[in-house]
């Protein structure tokens, strides 16, 4: 019996900046896989009509004058929308090529887009949760795939492209695994509570051991050097406060005020769900919110010692 052939779409896109309500693509580049196996490439400049942000050229080196007589998104969607048909989605950091293409596909087609989405970003974090950086270069250096470009549309889709079907074989065995637990929870949970003191315990006799550290070093002690090569220093540098009201429109004149200041979305979500505000107010805020996000997190709730 052949095998089920399973098709899914890889892509990456370049864009003027980061706010997909604002900005928009200028390059996608895409790959059709077949079970894994790359069938078919495309990929195409778009003029956005609009500035492309300094702080965004300097990440992929697009400029205007490349992207002038590439075709406009009314005239590149079509081509976009038919190659991605309705196959699954996958991309790194996926929220963020998708609200792009759905935007634009909402803008040029008066209707969004309703692919699956595969994040292979948060693969990559559930089958390593150990890697010291989950982006795509870490993904293609851990699967040994060859790059000599970024940040180029094509270039990052072909890295993704030839490291997905690797990362998805290993995720598919270790959430197998984890649906075979299950009938162990309770066991496991027990387990949890021993580690999860034991790890408790090492966090605080490490910490009294760098306060030795520090006081070694403040009197006057040298750097350490292992028998295994570890070197042990001490450094230690300024940090400062700003006046964000002197700084603000020169963070905007060089692209950099998104990046220097993030929203505390939670303190946002505080201010519309207290008593605090009139409701117009927190209509506003509402009005404000651009896409929903959900944080999926276990707790552990202790006993009260007083009950008995």
């Amino acid at each position: 019996m052949p095998a089920k052939k399973i098709i899914e779409i890889v892509l990456d896109v370049e864009t003027t900046g980061l706010d997909y309500t604002k900005e928009k693509m200028i390059e996608f580049a895409a790959l059709k896989l077949e079970n894994g196996k790359i069938k078919r490439e495309y990929q195409t400049l778009i003029n956005p009509q609009q500035h492309i942000r300094k702080s965004s050229m300097a990440v992929h080196g697009i400029t205007e004058e490349m992207v002038k007589d590439a075709p406009v998104e009314e005239e590149a969607m079509p081509g976009i929308l038919e190659f991605i048909g309705d196959y699954p989605i996958v991309a790194h950091n996926a929220i963020f090529d998708y609200s792009f293409i759905n935007e634009a596909a909402k803008r040029t087609a008066g209707k969004p887009i309703s692919n699956p989405m595969i994040d292979s970003q948060m693969m990559f974090k559930e089958v390593f949760p150990d890697v010291e950086s989950c982006g795509l270069e870490s993904l293609m250096k851990k699967f040994h795939v060859e790059f000599s470009q970024r940040h180029r549309a094509m270039a990052d889709a072909k890295g993704l492209a030839e490291s997905y079907p690797s990362l998805k074989k290993l995720y598919n065995k270790k959430y197998a695994w984890q649906v075979k637990q299950l009938e162990n929870v309770e066991y496991l949970f027990e387990r949890f509570l021993r580690i999860q003191g034991a790890v408790s315990t090492m966090q605080a006799e490490l910490q009294d051991l760098k306060s030795i550290f520090k006081l070694y070093f403040e009197q006057g002690g040298l750097p350490i050097t292992s028998t295994t090569g570890e070197m042990l220093i001490y450094h230690h540098k300024q940090g400062f406060n700003y006046d964000f009201s002197l700084i603000k429109d020169t963070l905007e004149e060089i692209g950099a005020l998104e990046k220097a200041v993030k929203l505390n979305s939670n303190f946002i979500d505080r201010l519309v769900n207290g008593k605090g505000l009139d409701e117009d107010i927190k209509d506003k805020l509402r009005n404000a919110r651009i896409e929903i996000s959900t944080n999926k997190n276990i707790q552990v709730i202790k006993p009260d010692k007083n009950c008995k």
